[in-house]
Formats: C-alpha cells, sequence, structure tokens
C-alpha cells in the first residue's frame, strides 16, 4: 500500500471519529433522535403561513422592509413564549411563515401571531431625593405605595440590560402593590428577595433591576411607538473606524413630548446615568438605554453607544416594528396542526424502514460482489455517519420528506458502487492485474457517475426554489436538501473510501483470489 493511500485512509478514520462524537450525545445534554433537528411533521406542532397585506403601490423596497419588520416582530413574540427553535422566516416577500414546533393549540398560535406589540419609552424611578429606586428599596422597605406617587402606571426590574424583565410591580384592585411576572401570577416575595439577591451577585451594575416606569410628557401622554415616525441606522466610516448610529424622527405629538422628556432628564442629575437613561422596550423588553445629551431634539434624535452595524440595523428595525407594519390577511393561507403521537409513529415507522432497506443493500452486496460489497458496505456505513453529522452541523430540518431524500441518496450511493464494480469485472476479464482493474474501473466509472450526479444537482435546486415560493413547500425543500447532501457525500464515498478500502485490499496476500471479487467472475 502506498504511502498516499495511508494517509487517505487515515484522513477517513479521523473523519468518521469526528462524525460518530457529533453523532453521539453529550453529557448533559438532550440525547433523543441524536440531537437531531426535527420537523413538524416528525415532532408535532403548528405550521401557519400568513399572506402579507401591502398598501396599494408599495415598491419592492418596501415590501421587503416590511416584511423584515414582521419577521423580527414575531419573532420576538414567539420567543417570549419559550417554544423550542420557531422558525419564522419570509417567502417569497410576499408571505410570512411560522413554524411552532410542539405548540398545541393552533388558535392561541395565531392570536400570538396577529397580536400588536407595544413599543413604549421608560425612564428611571426616582425618589423624593432623586436618587433612582431598585427592586430591593421596594423589597426591603415593604413599601405601601410608589415610590415616585405622581406615577400611577407599573414598574418594571429587568435582571440585566439585555433580559426580559425579572418582575413587574401594579397595584391590585384593592389598590396594595403586588410584583407579578409577564402573565400577571402574583410572585411569592420571599422567593422573589431570593432571585434578587441571586441577580446581584452575578449582574452588579447600576441598571440591575432598576425601577423602570413610563415616560411621560407635561401633559401626561406616555411616549409609545405610536408617536414615532421613522428610525434608520447610519453607518459611517471614520479614521478611527466605523461609527453606527441611528436617525430617529417623531411625528408632531411625538416630538413635543420627546422635547419634554429629554427636557427632564437632561437636568436630572448633574452625575449623569442612570438618571439621564431612557429606556425603549418593545413588549417589556428593553432594546436599548441610551442616555439623553441634550435638552431639546426639535422632532429628531440619535440613538448611539458602542454598536456595529448590525446592532443599528437590527435596533433601527426593532424601533419601526412596536407593531406590524402592515396587516395579514385573515384566515391564514395556510394553517396545519400535526400531533407529536402522529410524529412519533412518523419517525420509528421511517427509521425501521431505513434500517431493513440499507442491511438487505448491504446483504445483497456481500453476496453479489464479495469482498468489494463488503468494502462497499464499510463505506456505507461511513457515508451515513458523515451524512447524519452534517445533517446536525448545519443544521438540517429533517421532515418525513427530508428522511426519503436521504434513503433515495442512500441507493444512489450503492448504484455508483455497482458502475465501478461491474467496470472492474470487465477489466478482470480482459486480463488485468487487480491493482489495475481497480484503477481502470474507477477511472472509466467516474464519468457516468459525475454526470448523473451532476443532473441529480440540477433537479434538487429546481426543487428548493419551487419549494421556496409555494405555500406548503417544507417537505419539497427538505427533501431537496437531504436528497443534495446525500448525493454530494456518496460521490466522496464511492470515489474515494470505497477506492482506498480496495486499494488496501489489493496490496494484501488475499487479493490473489479473484473469487473473492464476484459470484460471476467467469472467464474470457
Amino acid at each position: 500500500m502506498t504511502r498516499n493511500n495511508i494517509i487517505v485512509l487515515t484522513l477517513i478514520i479521523i473523519i468518521f471519529s469526528l462524525s460518530l462524537w457529533v453523532l453521539l450525545p453529550k453529557e448533559g445534554t438532550e440525547s433523543e433522535h441524536m440531537g437531531m433537528h426535527l420537523g413538524l411533521d416528525l415532532v408535532g406542532g403548528v405550521h401557519l403561513v400568513y399572506q402579507a397585506d401591502f398598501p396599494e403601490g408599495a415598491s419592492a423596497n418596501e415590501k421587503e422592509d416590511a416584511i423584515k419588520r414582521a419577521v423580527d416582530t414575531i419573532e420576538r413574540r414567539i420567543n417570549e413564549l419559550g417554544v423550542t427553535e420557531p422558525k419564522i422566516y419570509a417567502q417569497d416577500n410576499e408571505r410570512i411563515v411560522v413554524k411552532l414546533p410542539g405548540f398545541t393549540n393552533i388558535e392561541e398560535a395565531k392570536e400570538e401571531v396577529e397580536k400588536a406589540g407595544f413599543l413604549e419609552f421608560r425612564e428611571a424611578e426616582l425618589d423624593e431625593d432623586g436618587n433612582p429606586v431598585y427592586l430591593r428599596d421596594y423589597l426591603d422597605n415593604d413599601r405601601t405605595d410608589f415610590f415616585n406617587t405622581e406615577e400611577p402606571g407599573d414598574r418594571v426590574f429587568l435582571a440585566t440590560t439585555d433580559q426580559a424583565p425579572l418582575a413587574f410591580l401594579d397595584k391590585d384592585e384593592a389598590g396594595n402593590l403586588v410584583f407579578t411576572n409577564r402573565d400577571g401570577v402574583v410572585l411569592d416575595t420571599e422567593e422573589l428577595k431570593k432571585n434578587m439577591s441571586q441577580i446581584l451577585l452575578e449582574f452588579p451594575g447600576e441598571y440591575t433591576l432598576l425601577s423602570w416606569i413610563p415616560a411621560r410628557g407635561q401633559d401626561g401622554t406616555h411616549l409609545t411607538g405610536d408617536l414615532l415616525a421613522d428610525a434608520q441606522p447610519d453607518i459611517r466610516t471614520q479614521a478611527v473606524g466605523t461609527k453606527a448610529l441611528v436617525f430617529i424622527e417623531w411625528n408632531k405629538e411625538g416630538g413635543i413630548i420627546f422635547d419634554d422628556i429629554a427636557e427632564r432628564l437632561y437636568y436630572a442629575g448633574p452625575d449623569g446615568s442612570p438618571q439621564r437613561a431612557l429606556g425603549i422596550f418593545l413588549d417589556k423588553t428593553l432594546l436599548s438605554h441610551p442616555n439623553i445629551n441634550v435638552p431639546k431634539y426639535d422632532g429628531s434624535g440619535v440613538i448611539e453607544g458602542n454598536f456595529t452595524a448590525d446592532e443599528v440595523i437590527k435596533l433601527a428595525r426593532r424601533l419601526r416594528s412596536g407593531s406590524l407594519p402592515m396587516p395579514l390577511q385573515q384566515p391564514p393561507l395556510y394553517e396545519e396542526k400535526v400531533s407529536a403521537t402522529l410524529g412519533a409513529d412518523f419517525i420509528d415507522t421511517s427509521t425501521k424502514a431505513g434500517i431493513i432497506g440499507v442491511l438487505l443493500v448491504m446483504l445483497f452486496m456481500m453476496i453479489y460482489y464479495r469482498v468489494p460489497g463488503f468494502l462497499a458496505s464499510l463505506a456505507l456505513v461511513f457515508y451515513g455517519t458523515l451524512v447524519l453529522a452534517l445533517f446536525k452541523l448545519i443544521p438540517v430540518t429533517l421532515t418525513l420528506a427530508g428522511i426519503g431524500g436521504f434513503v433515495l441518496s442512500i441507493g444512489m450511493a450503492v448504484d455508483a458502487n455497482v458502475l465501478i464494480f461491474e467496470r472492474i469485472k470487465e477489466e478482470l476479464r480482459t486480463g488485468r492485474t487487480i491493482g489495475a482493474a481497480i484503477e481502470a474501473g474507477f477511472n472509466r466509472a467516474w464519468t457516468a457517475i459525475r454526470d448523473s450526479n451532476v443532473t441529480t444537482f440540477i433537479v434538487c435546486g429546481i426543487l428548493y426554489w419551487l419549494g421556496s415560493i409555494i405555500v406548503a413547500g417544507a417537505p419539497v425543500m427538505g427533501f431537496a436538501l437531504t436528497l443534495f447532501i446525500g448525493v454530494a457525500v456518496s460521490m466522496l464515498t464511492a470515489i474515494v473510501v470505497t477506492r482506498t478500502l480496495l486499494r488496501f485490499f489489493a496490496g494484501t496476500g488475499l487479493a490473489r483470489h479473484r473469487s473473492l471479487y464476484t459470484v460471476s467472475m467467469g472467464k474470457k
């Protein structure tokens, strides 16, 4: 065996070992289904497709921007529900696809998607001495009223500036102060104190568990997203680096209210933050907390900080996404609920079918082609392990149709080996040695394998494109993607892995026994 063949065989063993490592469950992680991402038809859930209702005359750029904002808003709402690995994306800039694995109620899912988000602006609550108020001030002093009695609205307490609220504070029907979670469930005060102490240890800082109250103008109007006219990112390249900003613009009423708030916060305290910070909240979750740098903005302003270009683009989109930028046509174009029980049956059935099919193929190859068939079966094990590892790493969301594409690619991988082995048989009949027959067989079979696989790649591309523009095209896309990956890897296993194993075998003493290569060798 040549030095190059030893190197290739070593690489094959390393790749196989890494693929096994990827597939094997890790300590402390979920081991079910080898950690694969499974589609709704396998794990159950809700699948919705909405048609966006754009205003007449909207341009392509306006549609694209509106769709992105809508997807961003819906994604934030769904993430708050704790749904595992939801899929929300635009389809052809006309529709929005929402897939919620494990969601049990289709009407609740539709309500979450269709509701209007609430964009609001909040400021730090101050006590009578002008000091900022924190959650501990309410808990430790057993308050029976708000510190700022002029503000009757609720309070929001954040664990960190980039997390959802830990608790809310408001008055119940009897006028008593109560702490609640996002769902309105009253929280146990002693348990809340324990959580507060732990959070302060993990996230010390001036904004941790600060009390945020609604920011209001002189007339008492709450500054909300309805008063925001526009928000646009601005990315400037300077000598010292890139500076990323967000320009915001208010409507006439919003500009007056914002200037009232800016003037008050600018003079709130000589030491700066946190009194001068204005919190931007979407559905009670903090997006940003810029400082007020001047007392008057005249209807517009700039949000600046240590932002990257991607961060300011996303922040500007979220500021414009307080509510959906366009209505969604009712009812949805497509809605489906799949039970988890049905999905589990699909998984069990398809797994059994796949194992039985692979074993039968391997048995046939070993009986008919003997040693080459056995080596091809080893290559098939390598193929399956590598493909499944790629499915997990990319990751590919496996549907029943996707599993069908994977199984079909197994057949195509074996088909390539059949072409090669038949070519080897022909070369052996002409009197060539085992080594020469192997090299000639692979070289002459390559063009047929290449051409057939290229045509398959083209078909996969067409199927994936068609699936991306039809309403319920996920199964078509899944089939095309898994088939494409499977066929691409099958070329590697047929041309590289099987060939390397055959070269290794040809270098042993057993290579002299031609009967080990096929039961139907015959003589010329």
